[in-house]
């Protein structure tokens, strides 16, 4: 073989390598950002448990949920933990193959005040951005168990940006706005703070607040009328708001969460209803104070 012709081979080779490692970076590249798509497209509900509990807080409501909508494709459930460092800790996984996948964030300092509630909800802010950049999201809905939902509206009236997120619907479960507080004419500073701050919220968000009833005066724990002040926050400062009670054995403060209505309620108002809960109350007017009592 002449020189010239091993020159040729060897341009040849060469040529056909360069070509092929550009054309596994291109796939690889493009893999990337089909997944990146597709995880945009998903819309999590982002669930944050109240003072005292961890990250496994809402177990059985996803294994009920899971179990009794097994035919329309199982919600897979990352969990993050934001520990007393501010480090966070992932575990499970979030899958694109069901479009509502279900987040955890639970916190590690997670006492019953009102600064821990501050300082949760600047850690949710990091967590929520932190999520982000992870999957690509850009809409979800969230569900804020007791102190949860505190957390919760803090972090909307404080860190959340719209244009970063959009957040559709915000569903609160036996969540103390005013804390311990049986009156409406007192009000803590953090009820305080909250209705100053209301205008902040954003303003085509919908919430529900649910509160529990054993005798139609508390849950065993939350006064229902600190539930049910929540209402000086979110009227007129959101495009609709509406309250629904809960009664019966199974409504008890730590209950909450697995009572089946209280399910029934996140299946139609959270998973289920793109129209934002126009289907369970079709002719309540806007910023409905009154709800639904179950």
């Amino acid at each position: 073989m002449t020189k010239s012709a091993k020159f040729m081979l060897f341009l040849t080779v060469l040529v056909t390598v360069v070509m092929a490692l550009f054309g596994r970076v291109w796939m690889q590249s493009e893999h990337h950002n089909d997944r990146a798509i597709q995880r945009s497209r998903i819309e999590p509900v982002i669930f944050v448990p109240g003072s005292g509990a961890t990250v496994r807080r809402f177990d059985d409501l996803f294994a009920t949920i899971n179990a009794e909508d097994r035919d329309k494709g199982t919600h897979s459930v990352l969990k993050v933990q934001v520990n007393k460092d501010g480090s966070l800790t992932y575990s499970g996984h979030l899958s694109t193959d069901n479009r509502r996948p279900f987040i955890v964030v639970g916190f590690e300092r997670n006492q019953d005040n009102y600064p821990t509630i501050q300082a949760d909800s600047e850690a949710l802010s990091k967590v929520m951005t932190d999520l982000q950049s992870k999957y690509h999201f850009r809409t979800f809905s969230s569900v804020g168990h007791s102190n949860g939902g505190l957390i919760w509206t803090d972090y909307l009236e404080n860190y959340y940006n719209s244009s970063n997120f959009h957040i559709r619907t915000l569903m609160t479960l036996g969540t103390p706005y005013n804390f311990s507080e049986t009156s409406t004419t007192r009000q803590t500073t953090m009820l305080s703070d909250m209705i100053d701050n209301a205008d902040n919220l954003p303003s085509d968000l919908v919430v529900y607040s649910v509160a529990g009833s054993e005798d139609y005066t508390d849950d065993g724990t939350v006064p229902v009328q600190s539930v049910l002040s929540g209402k000086y926050i979110f009227q007129k400062n959101v495009a609709k708001y509406t309250q629904t009670t809960v009664s019966g054995d199974n409504a008890g403060h730590s209950k909450l969460p697995e009572n089946p209505e209280v399910i029934n309620l996140i299946r139609e108002l959270v998973l289920e209803n793109s129209n934002n809960g126009d289907r369970l109350a079709p002719k309540q007017a806007k910023n409905n104070s009154t709800g639904i009592k179950r």
